[in-house]
C-alpha cells in the first residue's frame, strides 16, 4: 500500500517525537528498517516498502536540500542556468549506503514472507525541486524552461536520469524486488508536453535497467494520470499505476490485457465504514479483471487514516478469491495476487 509507512500509524508518531528530524529517520539504516517494518508488523502485508524520500539521492549528485515543517523540501540554490548545473556530479552512492544497508537487512527480516519494494522519482518530477527550489502549485519556472532554456533543462533531465538508472539498479542489486517510479508531479503537464519532457527520460532508464536487471518489475505511477495511460504504457514498464480518478474498468480497457495495473481505491475510502471499504476494494478489483492487477490505493494513505481501516483492507484483500465474481472474471483463476 502507498505510503503504508507513516503518520497515520501511532507507533510511528512516537518514534518522530524521539527523532523529530524526518531526514534522520529516512536516513539512519536502524530508523529506516523499523519503520519500513511497523505496517508490516502491524497488518502483515505481502510487501514491505523501504522507508525513503524521492529526494534522498539528491546530495549523492550534487543537490543539498533541507526539509522544513511548513514548507516541506527546500533547496536553497535552484538549479536555472548552464552556470549552476556545473554544481552537479555522477551519483556517489557510497553516500547512499543507508538505502543498500537498509534493503538488506529488510529481505532478511522478511526472508520470503513479504516482496521488499524500492522506488525513485522521475526525472520531470526530481528536476520540478531542483528548479523551483521545492514544492509549487503552479510549476511556472519550471514550465517556462521548456521554451525559455530547453538546452539547459534537457541537459539537468539527463543528468537526473543516468543518476536515476544507476540508483534503481543500486536498489534492486541490494535487495529490492520491485521498483516504483514516481512521476508525481508529471501530471501537471499537458500529455504532448509530458510526452516530450518526461517520458523519454523514463523511457532511457526503463532500458537501462532492464539489460542489468531483466527480471526486476518496474512500476510508473503518475497522480493525475488519466490523460497519459496509452503513452505511460509505451515507456516499458511492467505495471502501470492508476490514481483513484480513473475509472479501473476504463483503464484496463485501454491499456489491454498484456499489461498488469496498480490500484486504485480512493484513500478517502480509509475513512468510510468497513462494509462501504469493503465494497469498494470488490469493485475495484471486479473492474481489473483476473490478471494482472495489484490491488492497492489510488494515492498513499493519508494523515489521520483509521488503522483500523488500513487492517481491513488488507484483511479483505486476504480474503478475495475470483470465483467470487463473475464467471468470465474468474476462469483459471484461484487467488488474488495483492
Amino acid at each position: 500500500m502507498m505510503r503504508q509507512a507513516g503518520r497515520y500509524m501511532a507507533v510511528y508518531r512516537k518514534l518522530a517525537e524521539k527523532y523529530p528530524s524526518f531526514r534522520e529517520r529516512s536516513e539512519t539504516t536502524d530508523l529506516i528498517v523499523e519503520i519500513s517494518l511497523q505496517p508490516w508488523e502491524a497488518f502483515h502485508p505481502d510487501g514491505v516498502i523501504i522507508f525513503s524520500d524521492i529526494l534522498t539521492p539528491l546530495p549523492a549528485f550534487g543537490v543539498p536540500f533541507d526539509i522544513e515543517d511548513v514548507r516541506g523540501p527546500v533547496i536553497h540554490s535552484p538549479l536555472r542556468t548552464e552556470e549552476h548545473l556545473k554544481a552537479l556530479h555522477p551519483i556517489d552512492l557510497e553516500k547512499l549506503q543507508f538505502v543498500g544497508e537498509s534493503l538488506r537487512i529488510l529481505r532478511q527480516e522478511v526472508g520470503d514472507r513479504a516482496a521488499v519494494l524500492g522506488f525513485v522519482g522521475a526525472p520531470w518530477t526530481i528536476a520540478t525541486y531542483i528548479v523551483e527550489g521545492g514544492t509549487t502549485r503552479t510549476y511556472t519556472t519550471i514550465k517556462s524552461m521548456c521554451h525559455t532554456a530547453p538546452h539547459v533543462l534537457r541537459a539537468l533531465l539527463s543528468h537526473l536520469t543516468e543518476a536515476i538508472a544507476e540508483y534503481i539498479v543500486f536498489q534492486v542489486e541490494s535487495g529490492a524486488h520491485c521498483v516504483q517510479i514516481f512521476d508525481s508531479w508529471g501530471g501537471q503537464l499537458p500529455p504532448d508536453m509530458w510526452e516530450r519532457w518526461s517520458k523519454p527520460y523514463i523511457d532511457q532508464i526503463v532500458s537501462i535497467v532492464k539489460k542489468k536487471c531483466p527480471k526486476t518489475p518496474l512500476v510508473l505511477y503518475i497522480n493525475g494520470n488519466g490523460g497519459f495511460l496509452e503513452r505511460m504504457k509505451g515507456t516499458g514498464v511492467d505495471v502501470i499505476g492508476l490514481d483513484w480518478t480513473v475509472d479501473m474498468a476504463d483503464g484496463r480497457k485501454r491499456l489491454g490485457s498484456d499489461i498488469s495495473m496498480q490500484g486504485n481505491v480512493d484513500p478517502a475510502y480509509l475513512f468510510s465504514s468497513l462494509p462501504a471499504l469493503t465494497d469498494e476494494i470488490h469493485r475495484v478489483v471486479e473492474c481489473a479483471g483476473p490478471r494482472g492487477h495489484i490491488l492497492n490505493l489510488g494515492h498513499g494513505v493519508l494523515v489521520g487514516t483509521p488503522e483500523e481501516a488500513v487492517a481491513h483492507f488488507f484483511d479483505v484483500a486476504r480474503s478475495l478469491k475470483f470465483d467470487t465474481f463473475p464467471e468470465d472474471h474468474a476462469k483459471n483463476e484461484s487467488q488474488l495476487v495483492v
